[in-house]
Formats: structure tokens, C-alpha cells, sequence
């Protein structure tokens, strides 16, 4: 439902003048049956022409409710399907952050537990054993395997966080980046490995672009035979041109086994 919400306000403007070419032809069609209504001597005739002239009226009222829907789709659903998406993706990111670490501090000094501290000697400079924290790196999604570099991820208008590059892919995962770019139209999703003999196979089409990083697909990995795949997220403008693209080298593999208790 989403998918074709996007794509009746993507071609909104093409509707509208496909609405209007109609109601001026119902309105032509009007006057003409009118002439005729007027010139007419014979009964069945005179009933015919105003039978039409009904018909085009019909048409005129239907083509004018279906504007009212296309413009309440643009100026209403349009946007509150827009705010979800920025709401998901800031709750996305918040889940994504780490908490707040803090050590618990003794509820009572040392010197109420009956402990008489000793100074330990200091045989070199403190300022000598002082070394500074490395910063924390991000860690990569999943089990990564070595794998051939990614191809074109490096414009954030065609991103991929999940899958990332050599991941190891047993069970549906979702698929986090950023799809953007200028006069958008669609993205697509496409994967090409063992099962699709040499070629890529869609997966998904994306008509809404994702500026922030948020989840805009689901891979599911059922079906596909076990081995190395190539897959790719292509972003195209109005004019079917594509503008950026992310290749990246994922590992389909059987579930991995559980441990289940022996009685």
C-alpha cells in the first residue's frame, strides 16, 4: 500500500493532466449531444442525445472526485507516511546508542569497614603509566567474513549498513542505509550469486527515499543456495538514469546449529 502511495504522488501531475484532457472531452462530448438534443425531431432521438449528455455529466463528477483524492493523498497521507518514516528512524538511532555507564560508588568509606589503607610504593612517575584510552571504533553487523572490497558505497545516496560487506547471512535481516538523490523515482534492491545463474535478481523496489540511515527492506535468505553473493543497492532519477549505487559481498549459509540438551 505504501509502494503505491508513493508512486500516485510521484506521478501526480501526469494524472492531473490525464483528469483534465478528460473532463474536456466529457465537456466536448456535452455540448455536441446538446446540439443535437435541440435539433432532434424524433423521440428516440431527443432520448439518446440526453442519455449521452447524462453519461458525460457521470463522467465529468467522477473525474473531479478522483482530483479530491489525489490531492488529499499528496497534502495528507503523504506526509504522515513521511513523518513515520523520520520517527522510525529516530527511534532507530536511539536504540542504537550505547547507556550511560557508571560505576557504583561504596555506600560507606573504606574506613568503616575496618580496612586501614596502606600507600603502596611508587617506584616510577604516575604521569609515566598514564596512556590514553583508545576511541571506540564501530563494529561491523553480524559475522564478517574476508571478502572482495565494496563497490561504489562511498556516496551516502546509495548506502548499505545491513548487509554489510563479507557478512555471513542465515536468517531474514533487515536492510539499513540511505537511498537518496536529486529528482528521485526508485531504487532497487538486487542480489546475484549461486541461484540466480550469473545475473541479478530483484528483491525489492524502494519508491520512498531514506535520507537518514533507517531500515527500508527485508532480505530473506530462504531459497537461495548456500554460497557468495553480490548485493547491490541501485538508485535511478525521474529519467530512469541511474545516480549512485552500493555493491557489497555477502556469505549465504545453512542456520547455524543450536546446542539442544541430551537426556
Amino acid at each position: 500500500m505504501t509502494a503505491i502511495i508513493a508512486l500516485i504522488d510521484q506521478i501526480a501531475i501526469g494524472i492531473y493532466f490525464l483528469i483534465a484532457a478528460g473532463i474536456l472531452f466529457a465537456l466536448r462530448r456535452y455540448l455536441i449531444q446538446g446540439e443535437e438534443y435541440r435539433s432532434s425531431y424524433f423521440e428516440l432521438e431527443r432520448d439518446l442525445a440526453r442519455y449521452r449528455r447524462s453519461n458525460a455529466i457521470t463522467i465529468i463528477i467522477f473525474l473531479l472526485e478522483l482530483v479530491i483524492i489525489i490531492v488529499g493523498v499528496q497534502l495528507v497521507v503523504v506526509p504522515e507516511l513521511l513523518d513515520e518514516r523520520r520517527l522510525q528512524a529516530l527511534l532507530d538511532e536511539a536504540r542504537a546508542e550505547d547507556g550511560i555507564f557508571e560505576t557504583p560508588v561504596p555506600a560507606r568509606p573504606v574506613s568503616d569497614l575496618g580496612i586501614d589503607p596502606v600507600a603502596l610504593p611508587r617506584s616510577v612517575d604516575i604521569a609515566d603509566q598514564i596512556l590514553a584510552t583508545p576511541l571506540p571504533t564501530p563494529t561491523a553487523v553480524g559475522t564478517i567474513i574476508p571478502a572482495d572490497p565494496p563497490v561504489g558505497c562511498n556516496s551516502p545516496q546509495a548506502h548499505l549498513l545491513i548487509p554489510g560487506n563479507g557478512m555471513r547471512v542465515f536468517q531474514p535481516v533487515p536492510v539499513v542505509g540511505t537511498v537518496f538523490t536529486d529528482q528521485f523515482s526508485y531504487a532497487s534492491v538486487e542480489i546475484n550469486g549461486p541461484s540466480t545463474r550469473g545475473s541479478f535478481q530483484l528483491i525489492d523496489d524502494q519508491l520512498i527515499e531514506v535520507r537518514e540511515t533507517a531500515e527500508f527492506s527485508l532480505f530473506v535468505p530462504a531459497g537461495y543456495e548456500p554460497g557468495e553473493y553480490q548485493f547491490r543497492l541501485m538508485v535511478y532519477d525521474i529519467t530512469n538514469t541511474l545516480k549512485a549505487s552500493c555493491l557489497v559481498h555477502i556469505y549465504i549459509s545453512d542456520p547455524l546449529p543450536t546446542l539442544t540438551p541430551v537426556r
